[in-house]
């Protein structure tokens, strides 16, 4: 989307991404390097906003708040409560200000100016043409008490497709970005799951272990005495995790963990394998199982030349 505004000579005068503190590294780098060519095109630079919990909730991201509280991201009920209350709100508080609390903050210029002149603010969202962009945003808003809402891309009749070959036209193949999104977030898809076995065993063994604590927490339906075995027996052997009428795992309708174990992704103390042909092999499953519409993004070029 900020190619396009560049393109149609279009500068934005907040530019702001909200970081859960889940993010895969990839993206915060992606941030990094976009905000070394905004310097260039003599833009403002990407403003990080990120949620700032009460202290004696003794976490600092969606993370922490997920395994203290022993339950999962609320994506995995069927509910988007975590994305308004991680990224929709700190972004809104960059502008409008918070009046207390660990988030308070003077409104930004941009509001105090538009309140001045009794303008209003268009905030620029970049769902594109894409089968699930044009899902997800079909009952979006086009304007609210605070802002006007816009979807350039869409305006632009443009798809992810179209996305990736402009990115790579103007600033090259490299600045393809990875999907934004958690490492342990409930709408991944199982290529991604041996994307990131492949490329960051340590994120998904924490994934792995935020959904066990859910699991088997204080808020779990599992009773060992009604399903006849352990909870280590059934997630090694059963086709689905307990069953779908008895919970809910991070992939929604199965859980991680039993993928995970019957796909030989763990060991028995659910600890990603490591070795150089374990990597190989999820390597080469994410790329079978990748298609076209399933978070096309920058990881197909390194899942594109292994599977050729």
């Amino acid at each position: 989307m900020l190619i396009a505004l560049y393109l149609a000579e279009i500068q934005p005068q907040v530019i702001t991404f909200a970081d859960v503190g889940g993010e895969k590294p990839e993206t915060i780098a992606h941030r990094d390097r976009m905000n070394a060519i905004l310097a260039a095109w003599n833009w403002p630079p990407i403003i990080t906003c990120r949620k700032i919990p009460l202290a004696s909730t003794g976490y600092d991201d969606l993370f922490g708040n997920c395994l203290t509280n022993e339950t999962l991201p609320s994506l995995a009920f069927g509910m988007k409560s975590c994305s308004i209350k991680w990224k929709q709100i700190p972004q809104d508080q960059l502008i409008k200000g918070a009046r207390s609390g660990p988030n308070a903050a003077l409104p930004h210029p941009v509001w105090t100016e538009a309140e001045g002149t009794g303008q209003r603010i268009v905030k620029l969202i970049g769902y594109d043409c894409g089968r699930a962009d044009l899902r997800r945003s079909r009952n979006l808003r086009t304007v609210d008490a605070d802002f006007d809402y816009a979807y350039p891309l869409q305006l632009l009749g443009w798809t992810r497709e179209d996305c990736i070959a402009i990115i790579m036209d103007v600033l090259g193949v490299d600045y393809v970005p990875i999907k934004s999104a958690c490492f342990f977030c409930p709408a991944s898809k199982i290529w991604e799951l041996y994307w990131l076995a492949a490329h960051h065993p340590d994120l998904l063994e924490r994934a792995l272990l935020l959904e066990r604590t859910a699991l088997t927490g204080r808020h779990s339906r599992f009773d060992e005495v009604e399903f006849g075995a352990t909870w280590e027996e059934l997630v090694s052997n059963a086709d689905r995790f307990p069953s779908s009428n008895t919970t809910v795992g991070l992939g929604r309708n199965f859980a991680w963990n039993q993928w995970a174990r019957v796909n030989d992704v763990v060991d028995d103390e659910f600890r990603v394998r490591r070795g150089r042909s374990d990597r190989a092999r999820f390597q080469i499953r994410a790329a079978e199982l990748r298609r076209s519409d399933n978070a096309d993004d920058g990881r197909r070029q390194s899942l594109t030349r292994l599977a050729a």
